[in-house]
C-alpha cells in the first residue's frame, strides 16, 4: 500500500466537500478509529458514502431523515467487504471527530486522521477490516513522521461520554498485534 499526494493509491476515491484546510501550525500525529452504519446495525448499503457526500435523499427511516442534513466526513472508510473509500485527502481536515480532546489538546480534527470502520457497538468487525485497517496504519506511519503506534485512538477516547465507537468489541489487542 502506496500513498501519493496524500491520497492512498489503487483504492476508490469519492472526493467529499465536507472538509477544510488544517491549521499551519498542526502536524498529522494521531488516527482516531470510528464505527458507522446507516441505518444503525444495517451494512452494505451506500448511505454512508452518500452520507459523507451531502447526497442522502429522503428516507422512510426516521434516522436517516435527522441526519441526512449534517456534513460530515471522514478521511477514509473500510466496508465490511474490505473496500476502501478514501473522502479527503490526509493533509486536509475531514469532519470526523466533532467536539473532541486528546492529551490537553482541542479540535482533534486539526491533526488527525479520521478512519471509519463499516460497523456498530454491538456486532464484531470483520478479518477483512483488521487486515486492512492495519495495512493502512502501518502505510501512514511511515509516510507521516508524528504518527506513532501509541496514537491511534477510538471516538470514544477523544469524545467521553458523548460517543462510544468503535465500541467494546472492537479488538484493539489483535489491531496493536499488526502493526509494526
Amino acid at each position: 500500500m502506496n500513498i501519493k499526494n496524500h491520497y492512498l493509491e489503487n483504492i476508490k476515491i469519492s472526493a467529499s466537500p465536507n472538509f477544510d484546510i488544517r491549521p499551519k501550525d498542526k502536524e498529522i500525529s494521531l488516527i482516531v478509529l470510528h464505527s458507522i452504519s446507516l441505518p444503525p446495525t444495517i451494512f452494505g448499503n451506500n448511505y454512508v458514502e452518500d452520507f459523507f457526500l451531502n447526497k442522502l435523499s429522503k428516507s422512510k427511516n426516521e434516522y436517516i431523515n435527522k441526519i441526512r442534513s449534517m456534513k460530515v466526513s471522514s478521511h477514509l472508510y473500510i466496508k465490511r467487504t474490505g473496500e476502501i473509500i478514501q473522502f479527503v485527502s490526509f493533509d486536509k481536515r475531514a469532519w470526523h471527530a466533532g467536539k473532541s480532546i486528546y492529551e490537553g489538546i482541542e479540535n482533534c480534527n486539526d491533526y488527525s486522521i479520521g478512519i471509519e470502520l463499516e460497523g456498530c457497538d454491538d456486532i464484531s468487525f470483520e478479518n477483512i477490516q483488521y487486515i486492512k485497517l492495519s495495512e493502512i496504519i502501518n502505510t501512514l506511519i511511515v509516510n507521516y513522521q508524528y504518527l506513532r503506534k501509541d496514537r491511534i485512538v477510538s471516538h470514544s477516547d477523544i469524545a467521553p461520554g458523548r460517543k462510544s465507537d468503535p465500541g467494546p468489541l472492537f479488538d484493539w489487542k489483535r489491531l496493536k498485534t499488526m502493526i509494526k
